[in-house]
């Protein structure tokens, strides 16, 4: 219990504590934008508040846990973590076993819980980045024994994912492991052939299915269907507008009301923005920049290529997807389903973020513990 106390008294508290007025902010804002809808739907307007609840208790546990083991840990489970992820890749796929919602596979029950293995991935392939690519450090400027051999099992994660399907998950993975890949030494021609490769590939699976077609051209101008794929990106807008500078008060959303479907998953936001107006955007944002700029003293502070590698890929994961949810509220990018961290409703979503959070704890508080440790004459 002492060591325990002890390793919590070095914890970044900044980094910590932003971690923790998101979560609960994001809590307020779910039960906030879901009460109509669980009112409607399950004659209870906290049900989603409840849910999120029990999620957010799940996640603390396992955000201390992972604030209080050593990162380097992770180099001794990653071979059996990468398995274990892509098993359930595989199994999410299998008839009887996968659950299917909205005519998407994404998800595997278990008992009363439905976990989302494509969370977990996110986690896993960043971990099992930084940890090759950080072994691979003497020989990353050769292309088929450096760079090459992890990409195979990005590639075929991203192809289960894509099968689910869910681009938009699969392209965040691709992004937040590439830019590790880069952080770790990458030749600038291997550079431009990889980014290549992967805009291709995403171009033309993002423009032979039908349906994520409609969603590229409807975010462009989505008052040309709305009555259709715009008709979400329109009341966002509507929301965002209502809400000027200091919102119309927390629980004064008319949007929620029936209007804004996923009014507290993908476009919480947006709801925000009408019940706190500009400054609770400015919150969320100011937020997300105050994680960045710890991960920044992070990766200043560490002399491991490990760490360092997996504090990038942990912050970009967070903020990629930070920006895609946000980029489709605001009609900036095509709407994907990714939802916002730490506050959209979503229980894989939250647990796996904040696991991530407290790995990055972990990583802060190692610069304090190497700090303090006496110099041997």
């Amino acid at each position: 219990m002492s060591l325990i106390l002890s390793h919590l008294k070095k914890i970044d508290h900044i980094l910590a504590g932003t971690i923790v007025c998101l979560c609960f902010f994001g809590l307020l804002m779910v039960y906030s934008a879901s009460y109509p809808l669980g009112e409607i739907k399950y004659g209870q307007g906290s049900y989603f508040f409840m849910k999120q609840w029990q999620w957010l208790l799940i996640g603390f546990f396992f955000f201390i846990a992972a604030a209080l083991v050593p990162y380097q840990a992770y180099r001794k489970w990653i071979r059996w973590l990468v398995m274990l992820s892509l098993l359930c890749l595989l199994l999410v796929l299998l008839p009887g076993i996968g659950v299917v919602k909205n005519n998407s596979q994404r998800w595997i029950q278990l008992g009363s819980l439905i976990i989302q293995p494509s969370e977990a991935v996110k986690l896993v392939m960043i971990i099992y980045f930084a940890y090759v690519y950080a072994r691979k450090q003497a020989y990353i400027t050769s292309f088929k024994k450096g760079v090459l051999p992890p990409l195979l099992l990005l590639s075929l994660a991203f192809l289960l994912i894509l099968k689910q399907p869910d681009l938009g998950t699969a392209v965040s993975i691709l992004l937040s492991c590439g830019i590790v890949l880069l952080c770790a030494g990458l030749k600038t021609r291997h550079l431009i052939l990889l980014g290549s490769t992967a805009a291709a590939g995403i171009t033309f699976f993002a423009v032979t299915a039908p349906y994520r077609l409609k969603r590229i051209t409807s975010f462009r101008d989505p008052f040309m269907y709305e009555d259709g794929d715009g008709y979400q990106l329109i009341h966002s807008y509507l929301a965002m507008d209502s809400g000027g500078l200091t919102g119309n008060g927390l629980g004064g959303s008319i949007q929620k009301l029936g209007f804004l479907p996923e009014a507290h998953t993908d476009f919480i936001m947006a709801i925000i923005s009408e019940e706190l107006g500009i400054m609770g955007l400015l919150f969320v944002m100011g937020a997300y920049l105050l994680i960045m700029y710890r991960a920044v003293r992070i990766v200043q502070g560490l002399q491991d290529p490990f760490g360092k590698l997996l504090t990038i890929g942990l912050t970009f994961q967070i903020m990629i997807q930070a920006a895609f949810n946000l980029g489709a509220v605001f009609g900036l990018l095509p709407i994907t389903g990714i939802p916002l961290p730490f506050i959209s409703y979503g229980g894989s979503s939250l647990v796996f973020m904040m696991i991530s959070a407290g790995i990055l704890v972990n990583l802060s508080s190692s610069i304090k513990r190497h700090r303090h440790v006496p110099q041997v004459k």
